[in-house]
């Protein structure tokens, strides 16, 4: 077996931290193994300005992808999410760390939550999912877009006279920003903390998890990171990436896809924005986790009914 293992991630903190989370949970279980990281610039943070009717795909990974079919790295870690739904050929996702929390949170200047916000009150967020979710709710609100970390986001809610910002729970949490009693401390000023419903606020996919991506043929790595492998949250991860991939968009585009598993039954929900419609097409649909695939494309063909024709 491998004596020393190298992961590659991006450099901000909170892949920094997601990273520390997947080498502790490798040496809990192989103490002996020796453990490197290695940070990889990738385009996204690079790149100050974002075009975002290019799309995303890539723009977070592509380049770990790169060092991993290279050798230069034996595991690329990095947020599920950020993922496009068709991968490298020669490299597969693995496995995953159990999933975090799903949920989006609102980060408030003012108490009691978005309800509360004042009219046309300016929220920061750079998700097209999350500017519609939040415009379906709330059609009076000023939105304005937002990039950067964790930390540099609530920075600019700071020092910006913007009401709030939504980020996502699970990254909050793994930098150790989870909130107390819904307020959260950040360099001296205060903020309110509310978690938005995902019944109305449906994640992205892959939202909440952590996904180890390996060489095809590099068994002794597969084995490795097997060990750590959550099977049904990689199952769920399948799922909602599988619905991706047919419906064809990347993570710039206005869709909420979830997988659950419970009690042996898998259920996936999705939402999906078409056009400028304010209420989103939802369906969902339910099976045996195995079938993973399948069900992506039944709840596909279930969303699309709801226009009585099939689109293109």
């Amino acid at each position: 077996m491998a004596e020393t293992i190298v992961l590659g991630t991006r450099g901000s903190e909170l892949a920094r931290a997601q990273a520390r989370l997947v080498e502790k949970a490798i040496q809990t279980l192989r103490p002996e193994l020796q453990i490197e990281t290695k940070i990889i610039d990738t385009k996204g943070d690079k790149t100050k300005a974002v075009d975002l009717r290019a799309g995303r795909k890539g723009l977070f990974t592509a380049e770990i992808e790169r060092a991993l079919l290279a050798g230069e790295v034996d595991v690329a870690v990095h947020s599920a999410k950020d993922l496009p739904s068709e991968t490298s050929p020669g490299v597969e996702i693995t496995a995953v760390l159990s999933r975090a929390q799903i949920s989006d949170a609102l980060i408030s200047k003012h108490p009691r939550g978005l309800g509360s916000l004042p009219w046309g009150a300016a929220i920061a967020t750079g998700s097209v999912r999350r500017r519609r979710q939040l415009l379906w709710q709330r059609a009076d609100l000023r939105l304005i877009d937002l990039r950067g970390n964790v930390p540099t986001r609530l920075r600019k809610l700071a020092d910006n006279d913007w009401d709030a910002i939504v980020l996502a729970r699970a990254g909050l949490e793994r930098l150790g920003r989870s909130p107390a009693r819904n307020e959260i401390s950040f360099e001296g000023r205060r903020f309110f903390s509310e978690t938005l419903p995902s019944e109305i606020f449906l994640p992205a996919g892959g939202q909440g998890i952590i996904a180890l991506q390996v060489r095809n043929n590099d068994q002794i790595t597969t084995a490795i990171v097997d060990l750590v492998n959550d099977r049904e949250t990689l199952l769920c991860l399948r799922a909602e990436r599988e619905f991706l991939r047919l419906l064809n968009v990347d993570c710039n585009a206005p869709v909420g896809v979830l997988a659950g598993i419970d009690n042996g039954v898998m259920k996936v929900r999705a939402q999906f924005f078409l056009n400028e419609s304010a209420t989103p097409w939802q369906a969902d649909v339910e099976g045996i986790p195995d079938d993973c695939q399948c069900l992506a494309s039944q709840l596909l063909d279930r969303l699309r009914a709801q226009d009585g024709h099939d689109q293109e």
